[in-house]
């Protein structure tokens, strides 16, 4: 059996609207217009951004558009096309998405955004099925990690060492068993426990890409250095 790369979106913007904002205006008038109950419905800046006002860090939340672009670099990778990636969303509030690398996401945001909403209100989608195409626990950035048994962990963050997605791509292929950690959210950093979590840290020479775009550069840098594209 090939070893697999892992890629993490970690911290990622992907959560149902929290209690304390249920009553809010805004965010009452969206889910009713949806026919739904706002703990069932995403929490999404766009819609949400006046009552996320109050929330703590609000910087990294309310973004699963992130979440959706980044996965769909993803599972359309050559990477992931030749059976070489296993991909995981790790969440703010310390939730971990397995994804069958077999996933069609849909390409419609609002779409996705019912799927979603469906995983992480019934646990799995499709909800009935004995091998589902996405199934969600509660779990650490540091258990999955464990669980894994990632031999070397590398984080993209403007914090680390400057470096090329190439040279980047090239530390991640000396170790298949390597795992890639990336941001599931802009405009932030990553918190000081999952940094610690690193073996390496890297930051792209160029500056101000959003996260979806190291995905993509990364995952067509490694697949060329595995002569797979």
């Amino acid at each position: 059996m090939k070893e697999r790369f892992k890629l993490v979106i970690a911290e990622a913007s992907l959560e149902l609207v929290p209690r304390e904002l249920w009553g809010h205006p805004a965010v009452y008038k969206a889910a009713r217009k949806r026919g739904k109950k706002p703990g069932e419905t995403l929490l999404d800046s766009t819609l949400h951004h006046q009552a996320m006002k109050r929330l703590p860090n609000s910087s990294k939340r309310g973004r699963p558009d992130v979440v959706h672009i980044e996965l769909l670099e993803a599972l359309e990778s050559p990477l992931n096309k030749q059976g070489l990636l296993n991909i995981y969303v790790h969440t703010l509030e310390d939730y971990v998405i397995y994804i069958n690398p077999e996933t069609r996401l849909p390409r419609n945001y609002n779409r996705f955004v019912g799927l979603m909403e469906q995983l992480l209100t019934q646990g799995q989608v499709p909800p009935s099925s004995a091998r589902p195409l996405m199934h969600v626990r509660p779990m650490k950035l540091q258990k999955l990690l464990e669980e894994m048994g990632s031999c070397k962990t590398i984080i993209i963050s403007d914090l680390g060492e400057q470096a090329s997605f190439r040279e980047i791509a090239t530390r991640l292929a000396s170790n298949p068993c390597s795992t890639i950690i990336v941001k599931g959210f802009t405009h932030a950093e990553f918190s000081q426990d999952t940094l610690a979590l690193a073996d390496e840290v890297y930051a792209p020479r160029i500056r101000g890409l959003e996260p979806w775009i190291h995905v993509s550069y990364i995952l067509a840098q490694l697949a060329d250095i595995l002569g797979i594209t």
